[in-house]
């Protein structure tokens, strides 16, 4: 580890709390649906779009109603995606002259958009054209991240809210997130990118010489466009394989820094307005500070295995970090702060192969995705999904030391605490189900190119991207057959909606109740002590219960590796 890495990892730190409060204030506007400075620009376009749609924004909806639509919206989507991948021989904007994807890496791929996962069993620029790309991958990049916001929205309200019998309307909350801040902040992103060196254009291919004299031919296309909402919305399918790695996705230093603040700036912000939307923005920085110290345990690790580098290498004369995998633009800060910064977001981009990592330094983007991915998390989904460990928290320190379970001016009763249990149950029991059926079958085994541990491991990482809507991989799995097209498609679909839904009803029922005034018997919820336990109640209940997998992968791995044994 160098000084010069850790001054990259405090100043992005640094960049994104300063950026906190302007991102959760023009959030927040947004949450209460108040004018701001673009409204006079895309007022007509919003009030246009209610009246083609025949949608009321003042019409409220419980959140039931809530649910459904926004099940609807998502299942239409897919199909809509189903159709242009399995078509795309047919469709114009082919310039490639690709043929449809096959149905079961259809199947996978419109999922995977359509629950902000964007897991690719394909290589985009040989696989997706500029259409396909455009109309079916990047929409949804914008849709599903605009979904997670709206989500969040919704909890909030429940929360928020006194006696009330609605927590929003999905549509309003989705169309204003997309059009006043996805929208304008991605076409600033895109300029910047192009800027930098990042293609967009609708032609295909490029003959370039190099300066050894050698001819070749290179896939391009509208890149900048979906690279940007790829980052800002936290979806990370790549439109080439490579993903961050390729220089036409991420060309410099400086555009790596952005897309590592980009993945992070929404979800820091949410904190911020959960705690103006419940009336005390200490509860917000309280969250962000459990979160931070999660994080940066997470880097630390990851940045110091990676610096050590493989005793084995050493052994032969080969001194230095851990480079394999790695681009020589970025080193080993950037890019272990990049690892785990994807995998504690939503996000699954990669400026390097998490399959080349040390046991351990690759550990770390698997456990943060284990955890739930509510590190910061993806946008909306990582503070949902914490605020439900921050439920069972109050409920845990409520048994422990006798005080009222209270949460923000809430009472937790029975019911809120099964349906947290539900929610976070659902990512161990198919993380791990999913796992063992693949570790013994014919066809899952069939995947991994490594024996093992760290075979084991990558078919672990598969599972736990997957139900995770990660999209990040120990890429030494080929994922490409009917089983794992299959088997990752219901993963990745169960782990978006089976906790969105409990997560609503949490919503529904928080909003209905009576606004409780804290007293003695309240347990302090902003505080030292609360953070303490919010990182404790994270580790225990999201990590503990991985803990025999990664014993037979990562860590196995890694006790082979000090022992001169390698995969």
């Amino acid at each position: 580890m160098t000084i010069q890495g850790w001054i990259l990892i405090l100043a992005f730190v640094g960049i994104l709390l300063a950026l906190t409060k302007p991102t959760g204030k023009w959030l927040f506007a947004l949450y209460e649906g108040r004018k701001t400075p673009l409204h006079n620009v895309l007022g007509p376009v919003e009030r246009g779009f209610y009246k083609l749609s025949g949608i009321d924004p003042a019409a409220e909806q419980g959140w039931r109603r809530y649910a459904l639509h926004m099940l609807l919206f998502n299942a239409v989507l897919m199909a809509f995606t189903y159709a242009i991948l399995r078509l795309q021989g047919v469709l114009p904007g082919n310039p490639q002259g690709l043929a449809g994807l096959s149905p079961h890496l259809a199947f996978n791929t419109a999922v995977s958009f359509t629950t902000n996962t964007n897991w690719q069993s394909y290589g985009g620029e040989s696989t997706m054209s500029n259409l396909s790309q455009m109309l079916g991958l990047t929409i949804h990049n914008f849709l599903s991240a605009a979904t997670g916001i709206a989500l969040a929205f919704a909890l909030f309200r429940g929360f928020a809210r006194r006696e009330a019998k609605t927590v929003g309307n999905f549509w309003a909350d989705c169309t204003r997130i997309t059009l006043y801040l996805l929208l304008p902040l991605c076409m600033l992103y895109a300029l910047f990118l192009i800027a930098s060196g990042v293609p967009q254009t609708l032609a295909a291919t490029v003959d370039v010489t190099t300066l050894e004299g050698v001819k070749q031919t290179l896939a391009i296309g509208p890149v900048a466009s979906q690279e940007a909402i790829k980052m800002l919305g936290t979806n990370g399918g790549g439109f080439f394989n490579a993903n961050s790695a390729h220089p036409f996705e991420n060309p410099t230093a400086l555009s790596n820094l952005v897309q590592m603040l980009s993945i992070f700036v929404i979800g820091f912000g949410l904190t911020w307005t959960f705690g103006k939307a419940v009336g005390n923005t200490r509860q917000g920085w309280a969250i962000l500070s459990a979160m931070i110290i999660l994080f940066l345990a997470g880097v630390a690790v990851t940045y110091w295995q990676e610096a050590a580098g493989n005793p084995v290498l050493h052994h032969l004369g080969v001194a230095g970090g851990n480079m394999e995998g790695k681009e020589v633009r970025f080193g080993v800060a950037a890019s272990s702060l990049f690892a785990v910064i994807t995998t504690a977001a939503s996000c699954g981009a990669v400026n390097a192969m998490h399959d080349s990592f040390t046991a351990l330094g690759g550990m770390i983007p698997l456990f943060n995705i284990q955890l739930g991915e509510v590190v910061i998390g993806g946008v909306g989904a990582g503070i949902y999904g914490f605020l439900l460990f921050a439920i069972l928290a109050v409920f845990v320190a409520g048994l422990m030391v006798g005080r009222t379970p209270e949460y923000v001016g809430k009472k937790i009763e029975a019911k809120e605490v099964k349906l947290a249990v539900l929610a976070i149950a659902v990512l161990p029991l198919i993380i791990l189900g999913f796992t063992a059926i693949s570790a013994v079958v014919t066809p899952g085994l069939a995947g991994p190119l490594n024996k093992g541990p760290h075979g084991f491991s990558e078919i672990l990482y598969t599972f736990t991207s997957a139900v995770g809507n990660n999209g990040s991989a120990f890429a030494g799995l080929t994922a490409n057959t009917p089983y794992y097209n299959g088997m990752l498609g219901v993963a990745m679909w169960i782990g978006r909606f089976f906790i969105i839904v409990p997560m609503l009803a949490i919503a529904g029922s928080l909003a209905a109740k009576k606004y409780v005034p804290e007293s003695a018997g309240s347990f302090p919820t902003t505080g030292g002590l609360w953070v303490g336990l919010l990182v404790g109640i994270v580790l225990i209940l999201g990590g503990l219960t991985f803990l025999p997998s990664l014993a037979l992968g990562p860590i196995a791995d890694h006790l082979a590796m000090i022992r001169g044994q390698l995969s």
